[in-house]
């Protein structure tokens, strides 16, 4: 995923949490300030039941963003059992999709959805700290940072809602089925493979890579065809997002030997 799509997620969240913000300043009166958002205070019990009554009142849709920052890793296993347990009590029809990061992916669970007739769609990419039940597109369990620290909040505020689920369709859309496992074959063909995709973030040419690589321009260009069928892309462009979205490059831009751009 590219800087500008990173800066523009964690400005969706900045906007998120100002709209939640802003949203109880508005509205001052009590009974219509609860009607669109509330907080959920009382711990990660209360949550997790906010959570489960949600998603038996889905009809239509059920989206997940887990991008939680890493816990202890026990209290992190047993909270992923319990969130997941509730995924299997949706009704007949419902979709459902879980939106991960490449740290969070539990490939168990994956291979467990793969094999139902009704598998929870799952896809991985970079995200910002977040954890989100969008239902219907018509309420949120949100739980963010603020200033506070960690806030849990239930929302039915439009303004908030649309950009909640303008932020998910966004990062799904160049997100990478968990599914799909990306084997670049023994350590130096892995690191070769991962400078050639440096490359292509850059933007360098093939000429200035192949040279940097040391190797002739049509090896380069077979390794690029090779590499963007691994990844199941269809462009370069799409390879680099890809490869981004499963944690296969480091954050900010690679050319190798120092190469410049195109």
């Amino acid at each position: 995923m590219s800087h500008a799509t990173e800066d523009e997620l964690e400005q969706a969240l900045l906007e998120v949490r100002a709209l939640i913000e802003s949203t109880v300043a508005i509205h001052r009166d009590r009974s219509v300030r609860e009607q669109q958002i509330a907080t959920v205070d009382g711990g990660y019990a209360p949550v997790l039941h906010t959570a489960a009554n949600l998603i038996r009142s889905a009809v239509r849709t059920i989206d997940i963003v887990d991008a939680r920052l890493p816990g202890a890793e026990e209290e992190s296993a047993r909270r992923d059992r319990a969130e997941r347990n509730l995924i299997y009590e949706t009704a007949d029809g419902v979709s459902v999709r879980l939106l991960t990061s490449p740290v969070l992916v539990d490939e168990d669970f994956v291979r467990e959805q793969l094999a139902l007739d009704r598998p929870v769609a799952i896809r991985v990419a970079r995200v910002p700290p977040l954890q989100a039940l969008l239902v219907d597109g018509s309420s949120a369990l949100v739980m963010a940072e603020s200033a506070a620290g960690v806030r849990a909040s239930m929302i039915r505020a439009p303004e908030v809602l649309h950009t909640l689920g303008t932020l998910f369709e966004s990062i799904w859309r160049n997100a990478v089925p968990a599914g799909e496992r990306i084997v670049f074959g023994d350590r130096d063909r892995a690191a070769l493979a991962r400078q050639i995709l440096g490359a292509l973030r850059a933007g360098v040419t093939d000429e200035v890579a192949a040279r940097e690589l040391t190797v002739s321009v049509r090896t380069y260009r077979r390794h690029v065809a090779e590499i963007m069928a691994l990844l199941g892309a269809q462009s370069r462009f799409q390879a680099g997002v890809r490869a981004a979205s499963l944690g296969l490059l480091p954050p900010g831009p690679a050319v190798p030997g120092g190469g410049t751009r195109v």
